[in-house]
């Protein structure tokens, strides 16, 4: 059976905002029944472990799907938020592949976490698949290649547009912007306009530009692995 650990954030403040932020409920929800709908078996884990944080506004009545209503009617999805695995008691070596789900959260945690940043370059030195949506593509910010250049540099990627964050009110608040950074890390960053399904696929690394991204790179993951022998 094919083995997929998603790594969620742990950080549940939205800088000196006093509002609450967290993962995006719709980039979880949608790739975890892809997974599952594919028959992997799903592992979720976060810095902290326990209960991960969910931002709050992705459960308002625009960002639901079927998706986000199917996660939060499932018992077991529910048992899984509330028990998440920490981050470094992880072998990736147990896992076929790596999905990041998004949301502001991983701009403060996972972004500066060595026990992710050694993940990620473990999963990408073991040629295995890896899919980052929406903020989590900078999480790749300070991965580094084995001779010590930005992971991204040379590669094409997507995440979550400066523009977009323009449009969230949120440019001043988040630590960083997530295309500005891959783009000063030599990435070669494209995207599409403003919350449209955006993903890019370099070799066995996908990226998702937003939440509407999340099925789509899910789907496109679940095509590498199965390509990889998965």
């Amino acid at each position: 059976m094919t083995k997929v650990l998603m790594v969620l954030t742990s950080h549940d403040q939205l800088g000196d905002t006093g509002n609450k932020t967290g993962f995006w409920l719709e980039e979880l929800a949608t790739p975890y029944y892809r997974f599952r709908d594919a028959g992997w078996d799903v592992t979720l884990a976060s810095p902290r472990g326990g209960r991960a944080p969910l931002d709050p506004k992705s459960r308002e009545p625009d960002f639901q799907t079927d998706e986000t209503r199917r996660f939060e009617a499932d018992a077991e999805a529910g048992r899984q938020l509330d028990s998440t695995v920490r981050l470094d008691s992880v072998s990736v070596d147990d896992f076929d592949t790596v999905f990041y789900p998004g949301g502001h959260g991983p701009l403060w945690d996972l972004a500066e976490d060595d026990t992710s940043v050694e993940l990620i370059e473990r999963v990408v030195a073991a040629g295995r698949p890896i899919a980052l949506v929406c903020h989590a593509p900078g999480v790749l910010r300070r991965c580094t290649t084995p001779g010590g250049e930005p992971l991204v540099a040379g590669r094409r990627v997507t995440g979550f547009t400066d523009s977009e964050e323009e449009e969230m009110g949120l440019t001043k608040v988040v630590p960083f912007l997530v295309e500005s950074e891959l783009t000063a890390k030599g990435a070669e960053f494209s995207k599409a306009g403003n919350f449209e399904p955006y993903v890019v696929t370099d070799g066995l690394l996908v990226t998702g530009q937003n939440p509407a991204s999340s099925g789509p790179a899910a789907d496109q993951l679940i095509s590498l692995v199965s390509r990889n022998g998965g």
